[in-house]
């Protein structure tokens, strides 16, 4: 087999292909990001996407909103706020494209708006569903919600420099 092999490289080498070039293409090719391969398999058509889009944005405000029931059990009120959150979040990435949306949200500009964000959700969950404190939970959902309103902030240009001047001048007193 081995000499099978060889003979087959010299043939390639003859007729001007490198191979190693074919070795990496064929390694490149079979090691395809899990991004790229979610991509190509979610070919959906435009009013899928909007259907996706719409059923998944309404289930996630829906959560929201029917957390805010559960308010005095903030157990119950972190779990569906968190899930609702994560749905409504999930949603553009039927109008964009999953690959789209996390090279947007790991663009340069908004990376430690992401990051604050993504660690607020887990700190609320692990908070409500683990740790099963009321105070804990509020607090967690209270910093999810600002790191909600910051990462929002990060795709309107201008949107976060303007509001830190605001709350700069706001809070800027002297004594």
């Amino acid at each position: 087999m081995d000499k099978m092999n060889q003979a087959f490289e010299k043939m390639k080498m003859l007729v001007g292909m490198e191979v190693e070039d074919e070795e990496r293409a064929a390694e490149e090719e079979s090691s395809l990001s899990f991004m790229e391969d979610l991509n190509r398999n979610c070919a959906l058509t435009t009013k899928q996407r909007f259907y996706g889009f719409a059923i998944c944005l309404s289930a996630g405000l829906a959560c929201t909103l029917l957390s805010m029931l559960v308010f005095f059990n903030p157990i119950k009120f972190g779990f569906t706020f968190t899930l609702g959150n994560l749905m409504a979040l999930g949603s553009t990435a039927f109008l964009i494209g999953p690959q789209r949306q996390v090279s947007m949200m790991l663009d340069p500009a908004r990376i430690y708006a992401t990051a604050l964000y993504l660690a607020s959700i887990i700190i609320a969950l692990f908070c409500a569903l683990y740790v099963r404190n009321k105070l804990l939970t509020l607090l967690a959902i209270i910093l999810e919600f600002s790191g909600l309103i910051w990462y929002s902030l990060s795709y309107i240009p201008f949107a976060r420099t303007m509001v830190s001047k605001v709350f700069m001048t706001c809070f800027d007193t002297e004594f």
